[in-house]
Order: structure tokens, then sequence, then C-alpha cells
């Protein structure tokens, strides 16, 4: 699909519609049209998860996502994910672990890791290894953020004894 057009689709539970040609990335959009600056632009390849969004509820780049592609679909940003005033257990739990340092990756961890814990409430390490493999990280804090997982889903630190 070329040229202008607009589309429908629901971002953070909000239904909007967005005049844009059909090519332009939903990042674009959802950073100048819609003023969410979670998603970042990081590669612009769709390969170090820095714009990772959840589109209809699993992780995707949105920096190589086409609008055309979006069209009817729900977007879910990091902005999405807390509820009115209280954090998504996954957001509180990166900051009671310290788990990020420069915070550029994050809020694409932070969606991942959000889809993970709505599809496996009570993942092993191995498993959140696995599903934030996407996502690049060069601060090093790769384990902290895996325990802050962790955290968010069963409430406590993997050290915690209580």
């Amino acid at each position: 699909m070329t040229g202008p057009a607009t589309f429908s689709l629901t971002v953070n539970g909000r239904a909007v519609q967005v005049h844009a040609e059909g090519g332009t990335p939903l990042l674009h959009v959802l950073r100048h049209d819609l003023g969410l600056a979670g998603p970042r632009f990081g590669c612009g390849v769709g390969l170090c998860g820095a714009c990772f969004v959840l589109l209809d509820g699993s992780p995707a780049p949105s920096c190589d996502t086409p609008m055309w592609s979006v069209a009817g679909k729900t977007v879910v940003t990091v902005e999405g994910l807390a509820d009115g005033d209280s954090l998504h257990p996954v957001q509180q739990a990166f900051l009671d672990e310290q788990a990020a340092q420069c915070g550029f990756c994050v809020s694409g961890v932070l969606v991942s890791a959000a889809a993970l814990l709505a599809a496996e409430p009570r993942p092993t390490y191995d498993q959140v290894a696995e599903s934030l493999d996407r996502n690049l990280c060069r601060c090093g804090v790769q384990r902290r953020m895996v325990a802050a997982v962790l955290r968010a889903a069963d409430g406590q630190s993997p050290g915690d004894e209580s």
C-alpha cells in the first residue's frame, strides 16, 4: 500500500486514527504523531529491541513495522503497561532490582517481559533469558533484568527466602 491513508488502531487502550503513508514505520507515528517517547529508535531494522511494542499481545519491532500492517490492531507501548497510577508488576520490579543502567533498551525489555508474564506467569530463569534474547543491552545489567522479571512473576526477589 502506498500513498497517504487513514489507519485506525488502538494504542494503549485508546482508539486512534492516524493519517500517514502506508509504509511509514509504526515507531515514527508513535513518537512523532502520538507523542509516545517510550519506544526508541535503535538499529532501524528490528534487531535490537529498543523500539519493541506489544502488537496484539506479542513483542514486535515498531521501527520496521509499516502502518498498513497495523490497521485494526492493538498496540501497547511501555507507557500503556501501567494501570493508571499503578505500575505494571514488571515495571515496579525493575525499579526494586535497579535493573536499568542507561535505560535506552528498558522500554523494549519491559514490553517483552510483560508479554512473557502474560503467557507464562511463573517462568524459569531460562525462559526469561530466552524471552529477552531479542533485546540488546550494552550496559551489562541482563542478570538484574532477569531477576526483576522473576521478582515480578512471584512478588519477591529470586534470592529472598520469605
